[in-house]
């Protein structure tokens, strides 16, 4: 008898609260054999996964990885060619710094059924915590998210060159580059008043919340103790004349 080959589903857990976990992502995890999820996967959405389902760590810190990607792709397709259905739990959103290019290329390889159910990303809960939008027709109607941990041997992005007017910059794992960030943002020729928003763990009873400058950054963040996984906004809206000739 032939072994049925079962799938991998790779599955957004949002940003942290259990009710922003999309229906979707609620039904992968119901029919799921086995999940394996990640540090940031916060423990109301792990309340959801059925007693049936075997649940298995896999996640990583920035330097110190007890789970090589490698073993995760290695793990997961192995599951699944053992008939099992795989959820593969990510927070926030799969596809936003979520390697999940790595884990579709090793489904594809071994021949596995593989889905992408999308989360919302930690960007749009931090800024619905703040009651303020992305973007903003005719102030900034473009919106970038970028990484403040790249791969190591990777140079950083350019954080300044990406804040052209009209922009709104989202900040992901950039709270140990705050020195970095503040450098590349006055090289672009944003002044000390700068406005900056940071959220913690958006979404979640742990959040916090900060309003600052760019002169004053690191001096508050420092005073207040906040830390990561945080969201870091940087906005550079069109200079009034332009937004008042758009909306006009």
């Amino acid at each position: 008898m032939t072994r049925k080959t079962g799938s991998i589903a790779l599955v957004g857990a949002g940003p942290g609260a259990a009710d922003l976990l999309t229906l979707r992502a609620l039904d992968r995890l119901r029919a799921a054999d086995v999940v394996y999820y990640d540090r940031l996967v916060d423990p109301a959405v792990l309340d959801l996964i059925p007693p049936h389902a075997e649940r298995i760590f896999v996640g990583k810190e920035v330097g110190r990885h007890a789970w090589p990607q490698a073993r995760i792709d290695r793990t997961i397709t192995a599951a699944a060619r053992a008939g099992r259905r795989v959820v593969r739990l990510k927070s926030g959103d799969p596809g936003i710094f979520g390697r999940a290019g790595e884990e579709l290329a090793a489904a594809h390889a071994a021949g596995i059924p593989v889905e992408i159910v999308p989360g919302i990303t930690a960007a749009s809960a931090a800024a619905a915590s703040l009651g303020q939008p992305l973007t903003e027709r005719g102030q900034t109607d473009h919106l970038v998210i970028a990484t403040g941990t790249c791969r190591p041997g990777d140079e950083a992005p350019d954080w300044g060159a990406l804040l052209v007017p009209g922009t709104t910059l989202a900040l992901y794992m950039a709270m140990g580059k705050l020195a970095e960030v503040e450098v590349s943002l006055r090289a672009a020729g944003m002044p000390s008043s700068t406005g900056i928003d940071m959220v913690s763990e958006a979404s979640t009873g742990r959040e916090r919340r900060l309003v600052t400058t760019l002169g004053r950054m690191r001096a508050d963040v420092a005073a207040s103790g906040l830390t990561g996984p945080a969201i870091i906004f940087v906005r550079r809206p069109k200079p009034a004349d332009t937004a008042l000739a758009l909306i006009a």
